[in-house]
């Protein structure tokens, strides 16, 4: 069973597309979890100019994507919906020989969730002249090291901003990073929670506030259920 979350479950269909005669036997299920499969309009955004007109937004959204998760700007090229309609066109996911569930949820665009959620990161600072200290290599060092700023984040906040961009430009309802639509993946079973699930959720839900809640572990076992007992429908099928 192959189970991915965020790029995760871009990651791992694309590699199901392109190495299906070699993984058929190997892979049982599939499981895309708040996905951008179809690919996000925040991509385009980000990496066109004068996209996103206001620069605090942007910059906020550039941290989100660089600082927080991580993830490395230029990969977002992959993540525009161009390159996705490419390569989905190009690498045909084998949906019919395979159970495939897609789980997407929405969040609320006001930052409740998760309030107390903080991210430190780091913030470089503007280039300021210093004195030399030591030799050239030890002076530059320090010179790199006194421009990096630990910055104390509201996770939940900075999410929030890309909700409301979702929201307002295109209309659509978020987990505040990816767009409902884009995380189901055609011939998969949808799995929509009532629940106001942010995309923080998967990494962060032990901090639930409710404890009859299920957290990411529980969410993920019942997913994986489900892969098995559509599997097994499957066989039946087949069987017939």
């Amino acid at each position: 069973m192959l189970l991915g979350h965020s790029k995760g479950g871009v990651d791992a269909p694309a590699a199901l597309s392109i190495y299906w005669c070699d993984l058929k036997d190997k892979v049982a299920g599939l499981a895309l979890v708040q996905s951008p499969y179809g690919g996000t309009p925040l991509a385009s955004d980000i990496l066109r100019e004068g996209q996103i007109a206001d620069k605090e937004t942007r910059r906020i959204m550039e941290l989100l994507i660089c600082k927080l998760i991580k993830g490395d700007i230029q990969a977002l090229e992959d993540l525009t919906y161009e390159k996705r309609k490419e390569f989905i066109m190009k690498h045909k996911l084998p949906y019919e020989q395979i159970p495939l569930v897609s789980f997407h949820s929405e969040a609320s665009i006001a930052p409740d969730m998760f309030a107390t959620m903080t991210h430190i990161a780091h913030a470089e600072l503007p280039w300021l002249p210093l004195p030399n200290f030591g030799t050239q290599e030890e002076s530059d060092e320090i010179v790199q090291a006194g421009r990096q700023l630990l910055v104390v984040i509201p996770l939940s906040a900075a999410m929030a901003v890309t909700a409301l961009h979702l929201q307002l430009r295109y209309g659509e309802k978020s987990d505040r990073l990816v767009t409902c639509c884009d995380a189901q993946v055609p011939g998969s079973v949808v799995v929509a929670p009532d629940r106001k699930l942010d995309h923080a959720w998967m990494v962060y839900s032990t901090r639930k506030k409710n404890p009859s809640d299920a957290d990411a572990s529980e969410m993920c076992e019942a997913i994986l259920t489900l892969l098995v007992e559509l599997g097994k429908l499957r066989g039946k099928k087949l069987g017939n």
